[in-house]
């Protein structure tokens, strides 16, 4: 699906640069760039509470078009956001320039829809094996999700390839067409524990007996073990 809406986000030049920007943060306002190929990298900042909306309302590959004081709305890709580590709060943003008018390689979301019969009546497990795949084609034209229908996966082993997915005309699939998108797998059976089974080891001694010539076993009067012989012929 083609997005409908235009996304527009307000930015201003940004001057304060290094470790100035933890001022900036504090007041509500996230440092970012924008840059592109065969463009300067041009330093903006925004709004803390219009970024977190977009990145609420917006998906990732969706034109996000900047409008800096009053210049031609710039399309741009959301293409990096950094963190904090611990806190999680949002650091700095970087936005790719784009042409309208150039094919550009991106990925794209899958999210299943629909309910797997196979799943309901047999005791299917269904798997995802494949959240995105690469697709190329125009910025306009490239979906921010593609869904995927598994409600005709009505039997045990059923599968989806990416071949199969439902794409727009316009879009060229880039990942491999026999990969697994989605799959039925079949129920598990539980095994049945093993009975062990103790296995008399050759020169074991039985319990309670101590053999001949160790520890425990007769003495004569002097403390030694009778010979082997001497106990055959019952030499005492």
């Amino acid at each position: 699906m083609v997005q409908k809406t235009k996304v527009e986000l307000k930015v201003s030049p940004r001057e304060v640069l290094g470790k100035q920007v933890k001022a900036m943060r504090r007041e509500g306002v996230i440092p970012a760039n924008v840059y592109g190929h065969a463009l300067e990298s041009v330093a903006i900042q925004i709004s803390k509470d219009d970024l977190v909306h977009l990145l609420h309302s917006a998906g990732r590959n969706e034109i996000v078009y900047l409008r800096l004081d009053g210049e031609e709305a710039r399309p741009t890709f959301l293409r990096q956001i950094q963190r904090n580590p611990v806190t999680d709060a949002i650091l700095h943003v970087d936005f790719y320039q784009i042409s309208l008018k150039e094919k550009v390689r991106m990925e794209v979301r899958l999210v299943l829809v629909g309910t797997a019969p196979a799943e309901q009546t047999q005791g299917g497990t269904l798997l995802h094996g494949l959240d995105r795949i690469a697709v190329e084609g125009l910025p306009t034209e490239i979906p921010s999700v593609i869904e995927v229908d598994v409600s005709g996966l009505d039997v045990i082993d059923a599968t989806i390839y990416v071949h199969e997915l439902s794409v727009p005309e316009e879009i060229t699939v880039l990942s491999d067409p026999a990969q697994v998108v989605a799959k039925v797998a079949p129920p598990q059976v539980e095994k049945e524990p093993e009975e062990e089974v103790e296995e008399e080891v050759e020169g074991e001694v039985p319990e309670g007996e101590v053999p001949e010539g160790e520890e425990g076993a007769p003495k004569d009067e002097e403390g030694a073990a009778p010979a082997a012989e001497d106990r055959k012929e019952g030499k005492r």
